[in-house]
């Protein structure tokens, strides 16, 4: 490992310096200890704060140090192995010095397609290190990372987590060369400064830096899918406890409501000691020996109806409750009122299924098609962003 920050044992276990256990000096000791009782002062169980005081470890030394982890024990009641477990599981905890700034490159899927590979192999190449490792100089430290949580702008590098979007290997030598140099680097978004591995962790603590506010957070990739449903007037379903499926100005596409009760539920409930029917049980399931199954003929009759269509005529009242409309789901959990406007969209049932029976119904529930707003195509060859032609609707097969 360049700079020979620590040592590989012959079963691969990293033994940190021997440094790293000489006791901290009187002042040192003595600030850290004060931090750490604000930061211990913020939790109902003292052992909580372990996370954040190991953030403030690495403030202090640039890494997890032994001397650290005996001082986290001590000050958690805690054992050193059981603040050893934690500060090896996270990879945000270094067990070995640190570079002063810490620069990850995202090589998971959206961002290795997208060109996070030749980033990698270009920066590694011209540091001279690989994962985990440091420079000579001890100035920066390379991370291959799985995510960097952007893939909205890969492909996406960070720098003691501050975000460089739609980077190139050019571009992220560049930032590298300037980190070493001790040169302004202002991050893509949030603040206009890249803090040291220090400052960040003493923030991770819980200590404000003052600049959670700086920059803008969410650019405009980010806001895409939000622009799209502002303009095309779409809205999140509301929950179960929602008062009603609309809103003031007649409804606003895409918002539900509960289905009332159905015939076999309130059948279920008014005669709690009906039976089961044989053709509805699980494999496996047994019945105490001379129990009949039939079933109320309520729910024999329930079974007989004719299934419904989102895209056909409206249903009749029923005798229960307000007759309603199906989402295309094909099955009563979320539906709409008669009167609002149900999704032009079915699911073709798969082969064979008698769409009669509940269980086969609900085997062909479509995620996709309750949750399509008005006037769009759900079928697998469209999107949620097809324009509907004029008032044209679509069948259950997706043709117009």
């Amino acid at each position: 490992m360049t700079g020979h920050f620590g040592l590989q044992s012959a079963s691969g276990h990293l033994t940190v310096p021997g440094e790293s256990k000489e006791p901290y000096a009187a002042d040192v000791e003595a600030a850290f200890r004060a931090d750490a009782a604000q930061v211990i002062a913020r939790y109902p169980e003292k052992r909580s704060a372990l996370l954040p005081l190991l953030h403030l470890v690495q403030s202090v030394d640039g890494y997890v140090t032994g001397r650290g982890i005996e001082l986290c024990a001590e000050l958690l009641d805690l054992t050193t192995a059981e603040v050893s477990g934690v500060a090896t599981f996270y990879t945000q905890y270094k067990r070995h010095p640190n570079g002063e700034y810490t620069v990850g490159v995202c090589t998971n899927t959206l961002c290795a397609v997208m060109g996070g590979d030749e980033i990698w192999e270009a920066v590694s190449e011209h540091l001279g290190i690989g994962h985990d490792e440091t420079t000579a100089d001890g100035k920066v430290t390379l991370e291959r990372v799985e995510c960097n949580a952007a893939c909205d702008y890969a492909p996406v590098v960070m720098a003691n987590w501050e975000f460089f979007d739609n980077q190139t290997p050019e571009s992220t030598t560049q930032l590298v060369d300037d980190l070493r140099e001790g040169k302004d680097v202002r991050p893509t978004r949030g603040p206009s400064r890249v803090c040291t591995f220090k400052e960040v962790s003493r923030t991770l603590a819980g200590f404000s830096d003052g600049l959670a506010d700086e920059g803008v957070g969410a650019g405009p990739a980010s806001l895409l899918g939000l622009e799209i449903a502002k303009r095309k007037g779409w809205s999140a379903p509301q929950g179960a406890g929602s008062a009603a499926a609309g809103t003031a100005d007649g409804g606003a596409p895409g918002n539900t409501e509960v289905t009332p009760a159905s015939d076999d539920a309130k059948a279920e409930k008014s005669e709690p000691g009906a039976e089961r029917d044989a053709s509805d049980e699980t494999p496996g399931e047994k019945h105490d020996a001379g129990t009949s199954t039939d079933k109320p003929a309520k729910k024999a009759a329930a079974r007989k109806a004719p299934a419904r269509k989102a895209a056909g005529p409206k249903n009749a009242p029923s005798a229960d409750g307000p007759p309603v409309a199906s989402t295309g789901d094909g099955v009563s959990g979320v539906a709409r009122q008669e009167g609002s406007p149900a999704d032009p969209v079915d699911i073709e049932p798969a082969q064979d299924a008698d769409l009669e029976h509940p269980k086969d119904r609900a085997a062909n529930v479509s995620a996709q098609s309750a949750s399509v707003p008005p006037g769009h195509d759900a079928s697998a060859s469209s999107t949620l962003f097809d324009e509907p032609d004029g008032d044209e609707t679509t069948d259950a097969k997706g043709d117009r």
